[in-house]
């Protein structure tokens, strides 16, 4: 690893841990803010709980907030409006950027952005409400196969997604999904192991962290498995090193071709009948619960949840830039 992790915590001021919310993702976002903000505070931060569902923006200005660790997920927090926020306030913030932060919440753009530049994911078809009619949506499956992944693109944390294993089950996982997004994606279902791979840094410093293979009873990673049982397991050194290598840098591309900065962490399938991956979606603000995958990754290369905290917290910035001819 190439991240300097030599960091004087008093340097990086008055900082705001933002989490909370208005999103669906809330109780997350409240478990990995409370995470981080302990964190923080345990290394000698100066920082302080900041819920934008309690109190207004404006406030990290007129109190004298230096820096803002988000900790937000899902929309309002991780999909580029408070990022814009923070770009008008000049509070240098973590994570991606306003663009990047925009299109990774969107799981049928950031596809159509990687098909274009020659990333594999799954097949998929994107239908707005006004589409999805009965008789438009029992035609779904012979489209993509059966299972079917139905899923709102603009929730994470497994909210609102079904795999449809029969005709039968696609209008109920429809109107499901419909609860939370007036276009819903559907994916054909990619079968074998689930994984995650995560990224720290920026552009050509950017270094990526090992593979993580999620083995979830039933083989359902849902809410209940991400967040509140412990059975679930997370494996390192599960696939051969060439491929590992392959999926490292096929994520590294991804998260490139988004803009990405500050961190992210990318979620993939592995078909089980010829070892290929397939690309699902990028995470520009992802989970840091006891749970969260990014803290296992980084501890695998020995950093751990309080260095990390801090390391993310150092590269807050925004994209202001002087006006012209002023320095």
């Amino acid at each position: 690893m190439s991240l300097d992790l030599n960091i004087d915590p008093k340097a990086l001021g008055k900082v705001a841990v933002l989490f909370g919310g208005h999103s669906a993702e809330r109780a997350v976002s409240l478990m990995s803010g409370n995470g981080v903000l302990e964190a923080l505070k345990s290394v000698g931060v100066d920082a302080h709980a900041f819920d934008p569902a309690e109190r207004p923006l404006q406030a990290l200005q007129d109190e004298g907030f230096d820096r803002a660790f988000i900790a937000l997920h899902g929309r309002g927090g991780e999909d580029g409006t408070l990022q814009g926020a923070l770009e008008w306030l000049g509070i240098p913030y973590t994570g991606s950027g306003v663009t990047a932060s925009g299109v990774a919440m969107d799981k049928t753009m950031t596809k159509r952005v990687w098909a274009a530049e020659g990333l594999t994911t799954p097949k998929y078809l994107a239908l707005t409400r006004d589409e999805l009619t009965r008789e438009r949506i029992r035609t779904i499956p012979d489209e993509l196969g059966l299972p079917v992944v139905v899923k709102p693109p603009h929730e994470g944390s497994s909210i609102g997604i079904t795999k449809a294993v029969g005709y039968s089950s696609m209008q109920e996982a429809v109107e499901l999904a419909l609860g939370f997004d007036d276009e819903l994606l559907f994916e054909e279902c990619i079968e074998g192991p689930e994984l995650t791979c995560a990224v720290l840094g920026q552009g050509a410093d950017a270094v990526v962290l090992p593979v993580v293979e999620i083995r979830a009873e039933d083989g359902d990673y849902n809410f209940e498995n991400k967040y509140v049982t412990n059975t679930t397991q997370y494996c390192f050194g599960t696939l051969p090193p060439a491929l590992e290598a392959e999926i490292q840098q096929m994520v590294l591309t991804a998260y490139r071709l988004l803009g990405c900065r500050g961190w992210g962490r990318a979620d993939l399938m592995l078909r089980k009948a010829d070892m290929k991956p397939f690309l699902l979606e990028m995470n520009t603000s992802p989970g840091m619960t006891s749970h969260s995958l990014v803290p296992k990754a980084a501890k695998a290369v020995g950093i751990d949840y309080p260095q990390l905290c801090l390391w993310l917290l150092a590269q807050a910035r925004t994209d202001r830039r002087p006006p012209a001819g002023k320095v």
